[in-house]
Parts: structure tokens; C-alpha cells; sequence
């Protein structure tokens, strides 16, 4: 089995700062399933760890992640599976998200390139997000006739309240600088085409020199308090997403991405 995740420990100050590297080696670097898995495997190794403070996740220098991979075997199974079989299946990503959320760690998204779909549902379930001045991020899922799931726009709306997120999630076409990203308050900092990481590292340093568990205690308590109704507000995300997948919409979209063509949304 190809491994498209690495983790390096003991870096920084105090050697508190561990850095998660998502490449495939591609230049598109999109989540596939076992993608995913590996992606949450990693963010769940750092549970009894307590010698690392901050986690930098970073792709490759084209891209931090293409989003969802519509063209891998184990995804394309999807069209064929039964409706209980779809919903354990899609609960691959939600899991993925919600472990790099639920991490004690500080954790600091560093992007170069673009960030789409799936990728910047991942970026968003972590602390702090820096993006390099030439990257983009777009929200594809309704251009593909799907609902933005994984619990993404709960935090959407935390970080950018509800017109900028309705802009960001309904205009599926619409590609975000990084400057309108930090202007909407999506990444926390802009870094030289490039930097991105080095200046996730910068950041994640500040962070490491702060008291571990003063730090982690504090993070919880803020996460609580702002994710508080999240599951009330996106329990059904899934099975909205499940029952898109199942319209004439749907299958256009995905079609027209393929085909490299304009779709025409019929409302069905």
C-alpha cells in the first residue's frame, strides 16, 4: 500500500513541533479513501503525545490538496453501493475532519497552490490556516450537484460568518485569491509564494514556546464554545449529500467535470 502521509517529530523549540507532509507526489494531491485514512490515522497518532504542542499539515508545492478524488476505483464503487453502504462510506471524511479537530495540538494548515473541495474542508477543521499569495481555494461540491458535507460549513460560518460562506459555497466557479481569503477572514496569514511553510513554521513556534497544557486546556475550551452546536446544526450533512449524489444534477455535474464542459442544471 502506497504511503501518502509522513510525519516528522521533536522540531522547533523544545522539539515541540511535529510536521505532517500530505503528498502523493503528483502535483494534484487529491483524497482518495485511503487517503483520507491515512490522513486521520496520522491526526489520531498524536493523541498520548505529549511532547508535541503544534502539528504544521502541509501538501505538496502545488497543491495542498485537489479535493475529493472522483477518477480513484474505491470512490467510483460509490454509484454501486446500496444507501447503507454509501452512508458508512461517506462517513470517511467527516472522521477525517473531525480528528484534526479534536486534536490537543495546535494545528496550522500550510498551503501553496490550490486548495479545493475537500482540501479546504480538511484546512478549516484546524486552528490556523497560512496560504502562499499565488494559491487559490474554490468550494466545487454544488458546481458537481453535491452539498458541501464533512461539517465544513459550520465552520465556514465560524470563521467567516454567513454571506462570505453562502458566496464561497454557492458560487462553486468562484476562485478566492489569498488576499479575499484573508480579508474574509478564511486563513489567518499570507506568505510569499513558496513560504507558505516556513511561515506556518514561524507561527508554529510562537505557539511552541507557550506553556503545553495551559495552551491545550485553553484551545479546548475556545473549540467547545464555538463548535458547541455544529452537530445539531450538520447531523444530516451526509445523508444530504448521500441523497444529492442520487439526482440528475448530480450525475451532470460530475460528467461536465470530466468532459471539461459547462454543465446545464436541470433541477432534477
Amino acid at each position: 500500500m502506497t504511503n501518502f502521509v509522513t510525519i516528522e517529530k521533536g522540531l522547533g523549540p523544545e522539539g515541540r513541533i511535529a510536521v505532517v507532509r500530505f503528498d502523493r507526489g503528483d502535483g494534484i494531491n487529491a483524497l482518495s479513501p485511503e487517503a483520507m485514512r491515512q490522513l486521520t490515522s496520522a491526526a489520531r497518532s498524536f493523541e498520548d503525545d505529549g511532547d508535541t504542542s503544534v502539528v504544521v499539515l502541509t501538501g505538496g508545492p502545488q497543491a495542498f490538496s485537489a479535493g475529493f478524488d472522483l477518477k480513484d476505483p474505491e470512490g467510483r464503487l460509490r454509484k454501486s453501493m446500496d444507501l447503507g453502504s454509501l452512508r458508512r462510506h461517506l462517513k470517511i471524511g467527516p472522521r477525517l475532519a473531525r480528528a484534526w479537530q479534536d486534536m490537543e495540538q495546535i494545528t496550522i494548515a500550510a498551503i501553496e497552490g490550490f486548495c479545493i473541495g475537500g482540501g479546504i474542508a480538511l484546512a478549516v477543521a484546524l486552528d490556523f490556516r497560512v496560504m502562499s499569495r499565488s494559491a487559490h481555494i474554490r468550494i466545487p461540491e454544488i458546481g458537481l450537484g453535491m452539498n458541501m458535507s464533512w461539517q465544513s460549513v459550520p465552520r465556514l460560518l465560524h470563521l467567516m460568518g454567513p454571506a462570505r460562506t453562502k458566496q464561497a459555497v454557492i458560487l462553486a466557479d468562484q476562485r478566492i485569491s489569498a488576499e479575499e481569503a484573508h480579508a474574509w477572514r478564511l486563513v489567518e496569514e499570507v506568505a510569499e509564494p513558496g513560504m507558505a511553510f516556513d511561515t506556518a513554521m514561524a507561527l508554529a513556534a510562537k505557539f511552541a514556546s507557550q506553556p503545553p497544557i495551559s495552551a491545550a486546556m485553553t484551545k479546548l475550551t475556545i473549540n467547545r464554545l464555538t463548535h458547541a452546536l455544529d452537530d445539531l446544526t450538520s447531523h444530516m450533512d451526509i445523508d444530504q449529500f448521500a441523497l444529492a449524489t442520487l439526482t440528475e444534477d448530480h450525475k451532470e455535474g460530475v460528467a461536465a467535470f470530466l468532459e471539461r464542459r459547462k454543465p446545464r442544471f436541470r433541477g432534477r
